[in-house]
């Protein structure tokens, strides 16, 4: 990011500013995500001199760092390393206590798959079956831990537990070597799509009352609902919880040049969510709060406050 990245509102209007935006590996939504709002900016490049552009880089924690260092401008992240960033825990030694929260995008909610014949269709039943809860060091697996601890469970009330990766998990329900899995991702997805397809196969609701309580004590969990009729042979919306994508920034980047960012996405919000299937059912009053645990920057407040959404 040069310096014309920083440059102060009082500056020219008609100085060429820059944003740079860090998304993930160019397979994932975040890619999606950055080169999204990039899009919506540099359609009004002319009027407002801001130009954007959004290079695949390593993802969450990259991404943060990338801000904190000043080589990006704003970013994608989980909502739960927002949080640990904000407070200094986990991969971050000190508080980024210029780190500041833009919106929420879509959901990345934990998602537990399980064979039809199984008879698995709440959390409860998954005591005494073959449950994969993910490889160590994954989102699924912390999650699922999270989940466990809160239920009052160990890994004890299955009657096998698994780790298998993102990629093996569909053939191995789909193989019977599995009755369910744990996925924290965004929807639609490939590997549901694969083992919904390949196996009858139903998401199990997580909604109960330990579910009600992660959501309230942590700021980075989100309900979340994964619609119906996305999956083969699930027709109903199920409800279930996990964190979210969110868009962040550093109070360090100008007020302007943010709330340009933010003009640009929601006065072509209709645009915006034909982008990414997982952005179809987006509400903006949902993102300017679900999942944010950084302040709000305030040229994003400026722009919400005019709206009327705060």
């Amino acid at each position: 990011m040069g310096a014309a990245a920083l440059s102060t509102p009082a500056m020219a209007q008609d100085e060429q500013r820059f944003v740079t935006i860090g998304t993930g590996g160019q397979t994932g939504v975040y890619y999606v995500v950055g080169q999204s709002i990039c899009r919506l900016v540099n359609r009004n490049a002319d009027e407002t001199n801001i130009r954007c552009n959004a290079p695949s880089t390593g993802g969450s924690v990259a991404n943060i760092n990338g801000i904190k260092s000043g080589a990006l401008s704003m970013g994608v992240a989980q909502s739960d390393v927002q949080y640990r960033a904000f407070n200094g825990e986990g991969d971050f030694e000190q508080p980024m206590e210029d780190l500041r929260s833009v919106f929420s995008v879509h959901g990345e909610p934990l998602t537990v798959l399980a064979r039809k014949d199984a008879d698995i269709h709440s959390i409860e039943d998954l005591k005494g079956k073959r449950v994969n809860i993910g490889n160590p060091g994954s989102g699924q697996r912390a999650t699922m831990e999270v989940l466990l601890d809160a239920e009052g469970w160990t890994t004890d009330v299955f009657s096998l537990t698994s780790e298998l990766g993102a990629a093996e998990m569909a053939s191995a329900l789909a193989d019977n070597n599995i009755d369910a899995m744990a996925y924290v991702v965004g929807h639609p997805n490939g590997a549901i799509q694969e083992a919904t397809t390949t196996v009858d196969a139903n998401l199990v609701p997580l909604n109960d009352a330990a579910v009600d309580g992660l959501v309230e004590k942590y700021p980075y969990y989100a309900k979340s609902v994964i619609p119906g009729g996305m999956y083969k042979g699930n027709e109903k919306d199920v409800e279930t919880f996990g964190v979210k994508a969110t868009f962040v920034t550093s109070s360090k980047v100008p007020e302007d040049v943010v709330y340009q960012v933010v003009k640009a996405v929601f006065d072509n919000f209709d645009r915006f969510k034909r982008l990414h299937p997982a952005f179809a059912d987006l509400q903006p009053q949902e993102m300017i709060s679900a999942g944010l645990s950084a302040p709000l920057h305030e040229g994003a407040k400026r722009y919400y406050q005019e709206r009327g959404w705060l």
